[in-house]
């Protein structure tokens, strides 16, 4: 007998989520049926804006483009061209209205190495119909719970607030968002010194989301399921890292394990999460900064402050080309500005401030999240001293073959000990992001982490 896979988590839900303090208020009906109408399946707005520089939707990049080899290799879509303009120290001035804080001052801190090309605007976002039809059935049911940081009857939904009253759920939408069901990559870190000299890291990265697990009630408050193994340096090859994350972390927290090559055991690893500095980061980037925000959203107040257009990183296919040495990526200072390409887009604005009587190296952050796929594309991270500290940038791609908006590289620039880390290049590596990629659930186990390690 087949089972509809939707209606038996969303019941498991329901039960896991039963008792757990009063839930928040859901969209009406009346807002549901403006999806695939005046807004998108996803809730952005259809239309263009004003002055017809960012175009209306029009079902976004799909289908498998020509050139494209899946794992192999991905051609620019548009590869006739040219920047519009430029952006440089001298003209903020007249483009600041499109800029946030933290490009202002990445162009105001290195002076003329670091501009921004910008290109006519493309809205290639798009997710599979049937992801489209999820998020539709689940709109009018999905509802924050215990003060905003749990989801209830999330379904399978991966956009649970597509027309966002707070900033709890514009967030939401950030964590849970289509990512396909699974992937498979093999990509490069970097911490990029003063000077420009670097070591990568090359790390194996096995995930599957919630779209993607085995149909069965027991996962049916999973976000996603990671496994992590770094392959280089050798100092700490074999070291694997394996988390769990739910649709509510405070009343479930993140479960994670480590396998430690040197001592050759598996240990529980508690402080995978917040501000706890990332494996192999050399202190560069926190736990949470992975994927641009992961995790609990507890020790924050969230405020959404709207819309804005502004420039964010778009269609990176340039910066993902196969073949491209790291050291033509990876300048002093920041990525080579020639190849990186900004686009104007509308983005939701959520600022972050920690809570009284809580800790975490960030005393305010504030995030811009792309309105096509809602992935957050910049952001900006504020000490205790309420100084601009580190300023962040994810550069996305439309993964045509898995009709899958997702980074190719993030990036985190340390404003006051001038360097940065990137996450996620694989121009050299031995395949490309696989989508195809599939495990049950005993591979994410900690007793098969020593296998997988070794």
């Amino acid at each position: 007998m087949k089972v509809n896979r939707i209606s038996l988590i969303g019941a498991a839900l329901a039960v896991l989520v039963a008792g757990g303090g009063p839930a928040l208020a859901r969209i009406s009906e009346q807002e549901a049926a403006r999806l695939g109408q005046d807004l998108t399946p996803v809730g952005a707005e259809k239309a263009g804006n004003a002055d017809g520089s960012i175009p209306a939707w029009d079902g976004g990049l799909t289908g498998v483009l020509p050139g494209v080899v899946p794992g192999v290799s991905r051609p620019d879509p548009f590869p006739n061209e040219k920047p519009l303009f430029t952006i440089r120290p001298a003209d903020i001035p007249r483009y600041k209205d499109r800029l946030t804080p933290g490009q202002i001052a990445l162009l105001e801190r290195h002076g003329g190495s670091f501009y921004m090309n910008v290109y006519p605007t493309h809205r290639t976002a798009a997710l599979p119909p049937e992801v489209y039809q999820r998020i539709k059935d689940q709109a009018t049911k999905v509802e924050l719970e215990d003060g905003g940081y749990g989801l209830a009857n999330l379904g399978l939904s991966t956009v649970p607030f597509p027309i966002p009253k707070t900033g709890q759920e514009a967030i939401w939408n950030h964590l849970v968002r289509y990512r396909g069901q699974a992937f498979d990559r093999r990509v490069i870190q970097a911490v990029v010194k003063r000077d420009g000299s670097f070591t990568p890291m090359i790390y194996h990265d096995l995930l599957t989301f919630r779209s993607g697990v085995p149909e069965t009630p027991d996962n049916a408050d999973i976000v996603l399921k990671i496994v992590q193994k770094i392959l280089q340096p050798q100092q700490l090859a074999g070291t694997t890292l394996l988390g769990i994350d739910r649709v509510n972390p405070v009343r479930q927290p993140r479960q994670a394990w480590m396998y430690n090559a040197g001592a050759r055991r598996v240990m529980r690893a508690p402080e995978i999460g917040y501000d706890n500095p990332g494996i192999g980061a050399d202190g560069a980037r926190t736990n949470d900064n992975y994927e641009m925000f992961n995790g609990g959203l507890d020790r924050y107040d969230w405020k959404l402050l709207g819309k804005r257009e502004i420039y964010i990183p778009y269609n990176a296919n340039r910066l993902d080309a196969r073949g491209i040495p790291y050291e033509d990526i990876l300048k002093p200072g920041h990525l080579n500005p020639d190849l990186l390409r900004y686009e104007l887009h509308r983005v939701w604005v959520v600022e972050a401030t920690l809570k009284d009587g809580l800790r975490h190296l960030y005393a305010r952050r504030t995030y811009y999240l792309d309105e096509d796929s809602w992935s957050i594309v910049g952001g900006e991270h504020y000490d205790g001293r309420g100084e601009l500290w580190r300023v962040s940038e994810a550069h996305l791609i439309q993964y045509t073959e898995a009709t899958v908006p997702f980074y190719c590289v993030e990036t985190l620039y340390d404003l006051l000990n001038d360097r940065y880390i990137a996450f996620g290049m694989n121009n050299n590596e031995p395949y490309e992001i696989k989508f195809d990629w599939r495990a049950d659930d005993e591979f994410y186990t900690p007793s098969n982490l020593r296998r997988i390690a070794n």
